[in-house]
């Protein structure tokens, strides 16, 4: 088992909480000295910084959103000094002001100290050649993963997204052992391999990590399958520092966050409330060692659960199970909560059915109508009428008894779905709600 720094991932659980404690209280005295906003949130929960005396005294502390960070758009949030700040990223913003964050030189000596042990827990070492498909620019993804990448020590490959025949062409030339991209990405690089003859087995590829989109298990066998790869599910989000927050190991079995420098909890989305252990729920983080922009009990909005048994790869930070949804991509469908994921779950597991779907809802006078519409291979799509209807009839009962609602699925010819070479859109929403 090949670890980046095996006391910090394999440390006992009681130092480590230790380690916790005295972390989150440097980061509450910090934040409620330097950060006004987080001063009067305080305030107003009735909370002090000496108040924290336990971890179990996190709760007290009053939660962030995505509006803390906007309605304090662009650098209000800070807790250091312009002057001290190396890095600023963002979000899109296509829904509002953007989510702006910023990094101090610790913040970037950590952050790629997390990508060197996410890219070693997923297989990677100095002899890599990465090939790193995450946008660059304000989005956190490339950078992130180029920095860590550097800081391994291995070679990376700065190609971003996009361009997927050149993507391929690198591969081959420079003989890339590791991708990085999103995983609808990497099924697309998969079709276009196929359709320019190559056979990923004559590649150098040998994994693949991929983030910034909920995926579900099957679509990991896809990928696996098609890329004829190792595929990781890596965790993480701009507002808490970028990718790298959580990574799997080889064992694959939920994904590990990375505690000495962030605090997981989950919560009932609805009450804000924490849940059982081992209950599903919603993602809250607390960065304990960010410098620039920390951040107490941010909402994620990202659906998982926690799993505190010991891994067999000998880590003892907690395990996230893969994101399930957002709680903000869940549609609600007569009463019924839908993620994309469930779908895929049950779509890839049909003989015959491309990765590629989308869910469109629609109101008609006051009933939602949930259609799918999905790929279908070549063979398929070229078969006689009765057999596509017996498939469509198949997806129909099999997403119904999985979803618990009515579905009208709609076959559709192959390659005619939008591909992404980001985050895939996999819900169109027409209703005015």
């Amino acid at each position: 088992m090949s670890y980046w720094d095996k006391e910090k991932e394999c440390m006992p659980r009681k130092e480590l909480e230790k380690l916790q404690l005295r972390r989150l209280k440097e980061t509450v005295y910090r934040m409620y000295a330097f950060v006004p906003a987080y001063k009067d949130k305080m305030d107003q929960a009735g909370i002090k910084p000496d108040d924290i005396n336990s971890l179990a005294d996190l709760s007290k502390l009053p939660f962030t959103t995505k509006q803390d960070l906007r309605n304090n758009y662009p650098f209000n949030l800070f807790a250091i000094p312009m002057s001290e700040v190396v890095r600023i990223h963002s979000s899109s913003g296509t829904t509002g002001k953007p989510t702006v964050v910023g990094y101090s030189r610790r913040d970037l000596d950590i952050w790629s100290e997390l990508m060197a042990r996410a890219l070693t827990s997923a297989g990677a070492n100095r002899y890599s050649v990465i090939q790193n498909a995450y946008g660059y620019g304000l989005f956190t993804g490339g950078l992130g993963v180029h920095y860590g990448v550097e800081k391994l020590g291995a070679i990376v490959i700065p190609s971003s997204g996009g361009n997927t025949k050149r993507q391929i062409m690198l591969m081959q030339d420079f003989g890339t052992t590791v991708i990085t991209c999103t995983p609808s990405y990497a099924l697309f690089m998969a079709e276009v391999m196929e359709e320019m003859g190559i056979n990923p087995a004559d590649l150098k590829l040998k994994s693949g990590i991929f983030g910034a989109e909920p995926w579900s298990e099957n679509m990991r066998r896809e990928i696996e399958k098609k890329l004829q790869i190792d595929a990781y599910d890596i965790y993480g989000l701009s507002e808490v520092i970028g990718p790298g927050v959580a990574i799997e190991c080889p064992c694959k079995n939920g994904l590990h966050i990375a505690e000495d420098h962030f605090i997981p909890e989950i919560i009932d989305p609805e009450t804000g409330e924490a849940v059982e252990d081992g209950s599903p729920g919603e993602l809250v983080i607390t960065t304990i060692t960010k410098e620039a922009l920390p951040i107490i009990r941010y909402r994620t909005r990202d659906l998982s659960i926690l799993d505190h048994h010991t891994c067999e790869c000998g880590r003892t930070h907690v395990r996230m199970k893969k994101v399930l949804g957002r709680s903000d991509d869940m549609v609600i469908i007569r009463g019924v909560n839908v993620f994309p994921s469930m779908v895929e779950s049950v779509l890839l597991n049909i003989p015959g059915v491309e990765p590629h779907y989308v869910l469109i809802v629609d109101r008609r006078g006051n009933l939602d109508i949930l259609e799918v519409q999905v790929e279908v291979s070549e063979r398929v799509f070229s078969d006689e009428v009765r057999k596509l209807e017996e498939l469509s009839a198949l997806i129909t009962r099999e997403l119904e008894s999985a979803l618990g609602i009515g579905v009208k699925v709609r076959l559709v010819e192959p390659k005619s779905l939008q591909r992404s070479e980001g985050k895939a859109r996999r819900v169109i929403d027409k209703r005015n709600l």
